[in-house]
């Protein structure tokens, strides 16, 4: 593909560097840190690109900034609106004060509060409006058509696009030689950028690389869109990645995704959870479940042979009660949290006793729940709870034989 390629869809390399000294006045040039630990699970280098340090948190500032930019005089005079539960919202915000524009940001009822009082930080005016993206999005699409704020997208629009793709000439700029780059998909605004300018700049150079795309299994709408050809609607279901918690592709997006990214995979919510805890404790980096996708890729198997490999971690705007729970989630995937269900006999002592076995098999307990009253309970018995730390899956299963192998019947909750 090179520059004068009049089909390509998506911005020109030109147009990215253009962009590149617009976003550099409201964006960071964010750190490129190595991990060895997930060097040896590829077999070759990987580095971390540290979107998760960029103001506002993510990567979104770069896209939103470009998109304000180029609006005209009488579009900035109107104000923006955009709708988001997060970062897309801080990105708008906080782009449109550095340039003294007003900005109007429609957000779900029930937002984590973190992110609601960032945006607010930032300047703009706040509505909470609906239960999803989707109905707050109406009611900006409703607010631009009655005063005529401009709506700002949060990945289909091809300002947007070539902002997003600043990172990837940034990326290159630090790890001049790397061979692949992954990367989570949302709505495909961040991929659709960064694979215009690694796939441009690397052909220049006249050489190649990878892009690989990384989709929450609960919300992967990519595959069969791009089984089908076009974008394809899908019925997702929950998920932690809710930064990429998409149901459509864009339209721009798609077309460039389609022509430029590689290969796209999914991930469990078991393997970003394991993700998140990965990179808290081997890189010390504070990222969101949507913004470590990239790296569930790796610990799930499915990034290999890449060479040199840069992996965008593009969030780090974690509701500390997410954090929580998601921790505790990937400490059980790693096989480092052992919840177990125990009848025992109603009679004194058979709580020491377990708690005694457990501890001759080294592990400890954090929690204990004991009731007489559980479903399925005979009159004589009653049920323990235990959630136990154990230090992976050997350890698990010495706790759990030693546990059986005493007469206590169990069950291990997942």
């Amino acid at each position: 593909m090179s520059e004068s390629d009049t089909t390509f869809a998506g911005p020109t390399l030109s147009d990215i560097e253009n962009a590149r000294a617009r976003v550099a006045k409201a964006a960071q040039v964010t750190p490129m840190e190595s991990s060895r630990y997930l060097a040896e699970i590829v077999g070759s280098p990987v580095f971390l690109k540290c979107e998760n340090l960029q103001r506002t948190g993510s990567y979104k500032i770069r896209g939103a900034y470009n998109r304000i930019s180029s609006l005209s005089d009488t579009e900035k005079a109107a104000g923006v609106v955009a709708a988001s539960a997060g970062n897309h919202a801080q990105g708008v915000a906080f782009a449109a004060r550095e340039l003294g524009i007003k900005a109007t940001i429609f957000m779900p009822i029930g937002v984590p509060l973190p992110k609601l009082q960032a945006t607010r930080s930032y300047g703009a005016d706040v509505i909470l409006r609906g239960h999803s993206v989707e109905e707050a999005m109406r009611a900006a699409a409703e607010f631009s058509q009655a005063t005529g704020a401009v709506i700002i997208p949060p990945f289909d629009h091809i300002d947007v696009v070539t902002g997003q793709g600043t990172l990837g000439l940034e990326m290159l700029d630090q790890v001049p030689d790397a061979d692949t780059f992954v990367v989570s998909i949302g709505g495909g605004g961040l991929i659709a950028g960064i694979a215009s300018a690694v796939k441009q700049r690397a052909a220049a150079e006249g050489r190649t690389v990878r892009v690989i795309g990384v989709q929450a299994a609960n919300a992967a709408a990519y595959p069969p869109s791009l089984a089908a050809g076009e974008p394809t609607q899908i019925t997702t279901s929950p998920t932690i990645a809710d930064g990429i918690h998409v149901s459509k592709p864009g339209i721009l997006n798609f077309e460039i995704i389609r022509e430029l990214v590689d290969e796209v995979v999914t991930v469990s919510e078991a393997d970003i959870a394991r993700a998140l805890l990965v990179l808290l404790e081997r890189a010390k980096q504070v990222v969101e479940p949507a913004g470590a996708a990239g790296v569930a890729a790796i610990l799930s198997g499915q990034v290999h042979d890449t060479g040199k490999t840069v992996v965008v971690l593009s969030g780090g705007n974690i509701d500390p009660l997410l954090m929580q729970r998601v921790i505790s989630h990937g400490l059980a995937a790693s096989d480092r949290y052992l919840k177990l269900r125990i009848m025992l006999p109603d009679r004194p002592g058979q709580l020491a006793r377990t708690a005694e076995l457990v501890a001759e098999a080294n592990a400890n307990v954090v929690e204990v729940q004991h009731t007489r009253h559980g479903k399925g309970l005979q009159i004589s018995q009653v049920e323990l709870e235990l959630h136990i730390e154990t230090r992976g899956p050997d350890h698990r299963d010495q706790v759990i034989a030693k546990l059986r192998d005493a007469g206590f019947e169990l069950r291990v909750e997942q």
